[in-house]
């Protein structure tokens, strides 16, 4: 029986793709001088920002994460949006007595900037950021504290997201685990993960824990 959802945040509930990879850009024109593409940056989608920036520079990630913040920060509103039918499944999720998680390794302030932003703050019952845990995607500790929080067990919840991040951080928490097909990453390459669902829209997520909860014994 599935209890819970647990959803990333960008990429997944809020479009934030065309923020990112500005965002991106911006702070290697300004810190190296030189352009980097699109494909490049989407390959970072999921993971830890910092940890993106140590691999181009080790030496000077903070400088790079600072400048790709004051980018983001100031562009933010006016970027992000919401993808279609999120709020249409969130609440019905709701209606049917499922808790529901956002697990992002976006920093605490901007998630909860984005979930305001798009209107979906009150739909969450728990929200687990980089700094509720000491270890990160892909590792299962930050959606572990989701169930730990939300009182679930690990096997009742699935873990939503659209980069292999998000698959592997809910198969390694013991979670079902769910792959959105609008994810800006290569979908053919997300499948070879084996995510137990893929889903069109966030409004599916509704008939597969219908199914899960008929096929309990």
């Amino acid at each position: 029986m599935i209890k819970a959802v647990l959803f990333d945040l960008d990429g997944t509930l809020i479009n934030t793709n065309d923020l990112i990879v500005k965002s991106f850009k911006y702070a290697f024109n300004k810190h190296f001088n030189k352009d980097i593409s699109r494909e490049e940056i989407v390959r970072t989608f999921g993971e830890p920002l910092r940890d993106a920036m140590a691999r181009y520079d080790s030496e000077n990630a903070d400088l790079l994460l600072n400048l790709f913040r004051s980018f983001n920060e100031s562009k933010h509103d006016e970027l992000a949006t919401k993808f279609s039918g999120v709020e249409e499944g969130l609440k019905a999720l709701k209606s049917m007595g499922v808790k529901l998680a956002i697990v992002t390794s976006k920093r605490r302030n901007m998630a909860l900037r984005g979930l305001e932003l798009i209107n979906i703050y009150k739909y969450m019952d728990v929200i687990v950021c980089p700094e509720d845990t000491k270890k990160h995607k892909p590792l299962g500790d930050p959606a572990l504290k989701a169930c730990e929080l939300l009182n679930i067990l690990p096997e009742e919840a699935i873990m939503v997201g659209d980069s292999h991040n998000d698959i592997l951080c809910g198969r390694n928490a013991g979670c079902k685990t769910c792959l959105v097909k609008y994810t800006a990453l290569s979908l053919k390459e997300l499948i070879e993960y084996k995510p137990d669902y893929i889903i069109d829209s966030i409004e599916d997520l509704t008939e597969i824990c219908k199914s899960a909860e008929k096929n309990v014994i």
